[in-house]
């Protein structure tokens, strides 16, 4: 059985936070009201994305790993990892802004959590008029002086808000204080952890519980990074029908593609995954004269296996992402 790209099944995430606008822009099929998430590629436990079509149609990246090894993943990816696939893709709808929060590092992720930490980067999609996101602190705080804002209900003043466009991306490493704002849909790539510690929630009540959700300040005090940065947003520049970096890190590397007419992509030096994200328009990926559609919030997954196709489009923006 040969590889082939992959499409899989997206996991609709309920957030009392979400709105309407994956099933609206993104055209997601769900029925469920308050749906913030769409999680396109995952292999969180519990939470496996699973292959859409084709004969490998249900299987789990864990399952297509264990069976193809390095050929789905890459070498050095399956030796560092084995079946443990180091990543998860997410559309996410803010209707209303989200906690804020930080993630811990590896270190302290694994040994509190026995998880990988949560370094991980937005790519914004659409932003409605004056949405913001939050990213860091606005002014030099220490431990003491944080813990302070937050008992006496100051801590917005020291947080850093960026009011955000189409394109604009963040790199959220662990440690980095950060929030969507209300009014923001974006595309996030992080590794695969679901530790959050939850630092304030504007006292919100969840409609399906009728509780405030859990606060996790003690676990977050010590792993907040407190510097100031003069800008948290990424600068970059985009070529068309060329390769742009966009954010490279020791944890994932996105580039990202403005496609008009023909890209030819050569992936044979490449010891890795490939995944497209179509944040824009849309395109035809043709391999071994096979066409795959992509639209708008679409993704596909590139085995390690799969050296080379073209990328066709008169309009798209794509996220490419690899180890």
């Amino acid at each position: 059985m040969s590889l082939y790209p992959l499409k899989f099944t997206p996991l609709y995430k309920y957030r009392i936070w979400g709105g309407e606008k994956l099933k609206t822009v993104l055209h997601k099929d769900y029925q469920e009201e308050s749906i913030g998430e769409s999680w396109e590629i995952s292999d969180v436990k519990g939470d496996k994305t699973v292959v859409s079509a084709g004969v490998l149609e249900g299987k789990t990246l864990e399952e297509l790993t264990q069976e193809f090894k390095a050929d789905i993943v890459g070498e050095n990816v399956y030796k560092l990892f084995g079946t443990e696939f180091p990543l998860l893709i997410k559309f996410i709808d803010a209707k209303t802004p989200l906690s804020i929060q930080v993630h811990p590092s590896n270190e302290i992720a694994k040994e509190r959590h026995d998880s990988f930490g949560k370094n991980e980067m937005w790519y914004v999609m659409e932003a409605e008029k004056d949405a913001e996101l939050i990213v860091g602190f606005n002014q030099k705080v220490d431990k003491a002086s944080y813990v302070e804002a937050l008992d006496s209900g100051k801590i917005l003043d020291v947080l850093n808000n960026d009011t955000v466009s189409k394109g604009d991306t963040y790199y959220i490493p662990t440690g980095r204080i950060h929030a969507i704002g209300s009014g923001v849909l974006l595309a996030e790539i992080q590794q695969t952890s679901d530790i959050t510690y939850r630092i304030y929630d504007y006292e919100r009540v969840d409609a399906t519980t009728g509780k405030t959700r859990e606060l996790h300040t003690d676990l977050a005090v010590d792993v907040i990074d407190y510097s100031v940065q003069d800008s948290y947003k990424t600068d970059y520049k985009v070529l068309e029908n060329e390769t742009n970096t966009l954010v490279h890190s020791p944890y994932f590397k996105t580039n990202i593609l403005s496609i008009n007419g023909t890209i030819e992509k050569d992936y044979s030096s490449l010891d890795s995954f490939v995944i497209y994200i179509c944040v824009e328009g849309e395109l035809e990926l043709q391999w071994q004269g096979i066409d795959y559609h992509l639209v708008k919030g679409e993704t596909l997954f590139l085995p390690a296996s799969i050296n080379r196709i073209d990328l066709k489009s008169e309009n798209a923006v794509v996220l490419e992402v690899y180890y």
